[in-house]
């Protein structure tokens, strides 16, 4: 009887990789998974080397770890036998998350974001229009304008050209925009198995990249919330990690609020990664908490916020790695009052959502 055998798929190694290269990759990303702790990185790296014979002969984990320090990319502490990553790994860790998550996406124009407007911009568009008082020079479309003042004055000897005859080609406005990043590191993040901090933290790595190198004008900050919520540096991403924590929603928006009103951009709006619902809320100097099911004064709380945000044309997106029913009728809830958007995703399709959404706020208003 014929049929089929299936064995374990193993990609072959990509030939114009060396091997330091190869084992930069898998390293950057065991750095991302243990939360920046390096010792635990390279004691993983080196059982994968035993299991899998990741390195080549002549060439170790130990020639990898001095070419690590050589190259930039490791510190040791002096007398301790103890390393820390630097500036230049925190970099390309952001760059390996943009490449991973963003990679096979078309690039987008650099700078600032296209709206529907005309006007003074910063880019020529394709439409004409007869010349105004306070209209650049530089705006002037010759061709159109020689043209036209051919038909309105005929050829003759003395060439006749007026302000009627002038054409400008007007600008595309493109806006900026302020966006926060909101991650959720309650302890439900790491539970049943399954590692979504590690994720989150790629996509709010690669967001960040992408922000920085084609669009500068834009602002990103990013916040993570538990029982409290409180603002992170970009560069601090790796080492993020999940706590014993409950879910303050209420105190992540607040303090999302309060980052955009500091932010003079037009364009306002947040971003929230969770996996949960709200469980947790600070009254005074205690927390109120409750696990179990939607807690109806947690919810009237998060969902007041959720409007005073549309009050103030933000709109949040919630991005829900979760698909329970109870959960689906909070965010459906949250979204109607806050006009905002919701995604039911698998980690696997997060960072595109996410990219998708963000260049579809572009193109708006407010």
């Amino acid at each position: 009887m014929k049929g089929f055998r299936f064995t374990k798929y193993v990609p072959e190694k990509d030939p114009e990789k060396n091997t330091f290269d190869q084992l930069l990759d898998v390293f950057l990303q065991l750095v991302t998974m243990t939360g920046g702790d390096v010792a635990e990185a390279l004691s993983w790296l080196t059982n994968l080397d035993n299991r899998y014979g990741l390195t080549r002969p002549g060439y170790g984990i130990g020639d990898f770890i001095e070419d690590l320090k050589s190259k930039g990319y490791l510190e040791e502490k002096s007398g301790k036998g103890e390393f820390k990553i630097t500036g230049k790994s925190e970099q390309t860790i952001r760059r390996s998350a943009l490449e991973e998550i963003f990679g096979k996406l078309k690039k987008g124009r650099s700078g600032n974001h296209k709206t529907t407007h005309t006007g003074p911009g910063e880019e020529a568009g394709s439409d004409r229009r007869p010349f105004q008082f306070g209209d650049n020079l530089d705006q002037i479309a010759l061709t159109d304008s020689l043209r036209n003042a051919q038909v309105n004055h005929g050829f003759t000897s003395d060439f006749l050209l007026t302000e009627d005859d002038l054409e400008v080609v007007d600008k595309e406005v493109k806006t900026q925009t302020s966006t926060v990043l909101m991650i959720d590191i309650s302890h439900s993040m790491i539970l049943y198995g399954e590692d979504r901090i590690t994720p989150a933290k790629k996509v709010a790595m690669a967001l960040a990249e992408l922000i920085k190198t084609r669009y500068p004008k834009d602002t990103l900050d990013v916040i993570v919330f538990g029982n409290d919520a409180w603002q992170i540096e970009i560069k601090d991403l790796p080492y993020l990690q999940v706590g014993p924590y409950h879910t303050n929603t209420v105190a992540g928006l607040e303090l999302a609020m309060d980052l955009l009103r500091r932010r003079k951009n037009p364009n306002k709006q947040i971003f929230m990664i969770t996996d949960g619902k709200p469980t947790c809320l600070k009254v005074g100097i205690k927390y109120y908490k409750n696990a179990f099911g939607i807690d109806s004064k947690i919810l009237k709380e998060t969902l007041k916020l959720a409007a005073q945000c549309r009050r103030l044309r933000i709109p949040v997106t919630t991005f829900m790695i979760a698909s329970d029913p109870y959960l689906k009728e909070f965010v459906k809830e949250f979204t109607a009052v806050n006009n905002g958007n919701a995604y039911y995703s698998s980690l696997k399709g997060l960072g595109h959502l996410i990219f998708e959404d963000y260049r579809r706020n572009r193109t708006k208003r407010f």
